[in-house]
């Protein structure tokens, strides 16, 4: 068994992480991602949230309701069942010792290359065939994926510090030509490709949402559009599903459910599947203003655990379709524009406090940029008035509480996280600063689902104070503190454009949406009104301007794209800002904008 291969795939599986003895989302456990049915259990948080994915209160949906869990389970989650007859360890050796489950790992390759009659060479060319039958899949495209990434990570060699911090390197091995001749004799079915608005590079296939019209006056479940030539699309969402591929995309298919997005990305080999067209509105981000001008991505996995859901085979697969998308649709690739649904702004009010937190702090923002060509790079000296959070992932693993299901008030295990806590004064015993918004009586919680008082990797704030080792930027409405050492920073200079109150101005009112005046609606189509969010920032405030914001409401209430679907613009200027946790919106009338070097 080459080395290479061994390393090849777990890094693959997960990056040589061992995650402490948890199940990933497809139950994997340890490097190379033994699956034992047993850690299987599906859920959906699109079934649990209160959230209303369409959000638009003049049209409010009826909360989901729950899914069953799957029947059957599918071979590939079984290999740990294998792995144990081959080498004769336990299923709990094979869970939590990383010699044992990387034994496993090999022994189970070593079968597979095996029944393809392959040779058990030491040419890791000749292992292409086993290699794509350890990604589990059942299409050829992306048993095809999940090796050519393996072969590709061989080939230019990689290295990293795992979660337990151990430094691990797998050396280049140039001028590796794979054997693709293995593959024909795995037997996959092809993906259904019709169509499908993907790059090439990846596998994807298209398995439609559901689409009809339903009792009384009523439809499922999203909205047919002409972007961007209706309205151009702003942003790409990143979600996760808590829970898991199949299940999800059934609930994707039924047009009772009250929730859709255009693609799901699975968690086990970064496949693919397209559900609805780029030109259509998917109700995901709880915000009618966002859903309109974006597209939505749902990865398997569970936000409370962390990275033993986001493989790199799907982060690898996600950053090829968003920079895609992105080049297709002119999307800046920016933390302003490519949001998590954590980022998504509560649209009245009444709204805020339910709005959902995935993909959530264990997602890695910093390598998922990397991977889409467009790396989170500091611009500005040392004393720059703005900066960008920038914590190291590896090492940064900040105290939360809520990730043990069955007991959530336990701490977690120390995980790596894009986070960073902050405080209202420059000490680690400090209050977290407070979100009336999320915790309208209450303090911020240290929960994992609890963004409160959090800022995450990518995210520009502008400086507030600094006070040796800690760093305030303004959020929320108030200073807000972070521990940020020159020798360990947190943060990273990010020079930009700013916003504060214009002169005479004592208070800026901040929106969740930026809808049109009211002069601006025709008679056949009820005017939104434009209501402030429960925030307000104050003269000598900043905020950094992420850019306009058009003013535009897209009507579409019926299930045929007729006369009823309009673009309502106004001719009002908004401007978006990154306020908080969440981005926001404020009048350009209110506002005035300078450079912060």
């Amino acid at each position: 068994m080459p080395e290479s291969i061994l390393l090849g795939v777990s890094f693959l599986e997960s990056r040589w992480d061992a995650h402490a003895g948890q199940p990933s989302n497809d139950a994997g456990f340890g490097p190379m991602h033994l699956t034992d049915a047993a850690a299987y259990t599906a859920s959906n948080h699109h079934s649990e949230g209160e959230e209303d994915a369409r959000g638009d209160e003049t049209r409010p949906l009826p909360a989901p309701e729950p899914q069953a869990s799957p029947a059957e389970i599918p071979a590939s989650l079984r290999t740990m069942e294998k792995a144990a007859q081959l080498t004769g360890e336990t299923h709990e050796r094979l869970r939590t010792d990383d010699v044992a489950n990387i034994r496993g790992g090999a022994a189970l390759l070593a079968d597979y290359q095996k029944a393809l009659g392959a040779p058990l060479s030491a040419n890791p060319a000749e292992w292409y065939g086993a290699v794509a039958k350890y990604s589990g899949a059942q299409e050829a495209g992306a048993a095809k994926f999940f090796a050519d990434e393996v072969f590709t990570t061989i080939k230019d060699g990689a290295a990293r510090t795992t979660d337990d911090g151990q430094q691990v390197a797998l050396p280049a091995v140039p001028g590796l030509e794979k054997i693709e001749k293995w593959l024909e004799k795995l037997g996959l079915r092809p993906s259904r490709t019709d169509g499908v608005e993907c790059p090439a590079s990846v596998s994807c296939e298209w398995i439609p949402s559901g689409y009809q019209e339903l009792p009384p006056n009523n439809y499922g479940h999203y909205d047919l559009a002409n972007r961007p030539v209706s309205q151009k699309i702003e942003y790409i969402i990143i979600h996760d599903m808590e829970g898991y591929f199949d299940s999800s995309i059934r609930l994707n298919q039924d047009p009772k459910y009250g929730a859709s997005w255009q693609y799901s990305v699975r968690s086990s080999d970064g496949h693919i599947a397209q559900h609805i067209k780029g030109k259509d509105v998917a109700w995901q981000a709880g915000n009618w203003y966002i859903n309109a001008k974006s597209i939505g991505i749902e990865h398997e996995g569970f936000l409370a655990e962390g990275s033993t859901w986001y493989t790199e085979a799907m982060y690898r697969s996600s950053a090829r379709l968003v920079r895609y998308l992105a080049f297709r649709y002119g999307i800046p690739l920016d933390r302003a524009h490519i949001l998590g649904h954590d980022n998504v702004p509560g649209t009245l009010p009444t709204t805020v406090k339910q709005m959902h937190e995935d993909p959530g702090p264990f997602w890695d923002w910093a390598h998922y940029f990397q991977l889409m060509g467009a790396p989170l790079h500091r611009f500005g000296g040392p004393r720059s008035g703005s900066i960008m959070i920038k914590p190291d992932f590896a090492t940064n693993k900040p105290y939360f509480y809520g990730c043990d299901r069955k007991n959530p008030e336990n701490a977690c295990p120390p995980l790596p996280a894009s986070t960073v806590w902050l405080r209202t004064e420059p000490r680690a015993d400090a209050p977290l600063v407070k979100d009336i918004g999320k915790h309208p009586t209450g303090e911020s919680l240290y929960s994992v689902y609890d963004h409160s008082a959090r800022a995450t990797t990518g995210q520009r704030f502008a400086v507030a104070d600094r006070q040796g080792d800690w760093t305030a930027i303004w959020y929320l409405g108030q200073k807000a503190w972070f521990l940020n050492p020159a020798g360990a920073p947190t943060a990273v200079p990010s020079a930009g454009l700013v916003v504060t109150p214009k002169p005479g101005k004592a208070t800026v009112p901040v929106y969740g949406r930026a809808y049109p005046e009211q002069e601006a609606y025709p008679a056949d189509i009820p005017y939104q009104a434009v209501t402030p969010l429960q925030y307000t920032f104050s003269a000598g405030e900043k905020y950094t301007l992420a850019g306009p914001a058009p003013a535009e409401y897209y009507r579409a209430v019926t299930f045929t794209m007729d006369q009823d679907h309009k673009v309502v613009r106004g001719k009002t200027k908004y401007l978006q800002i990154q306020f908080g946790h969440r981005v926001m919106f404020v009048k350009a009338d209110d506002v005035q904008v300078t450079f912060s070097g």
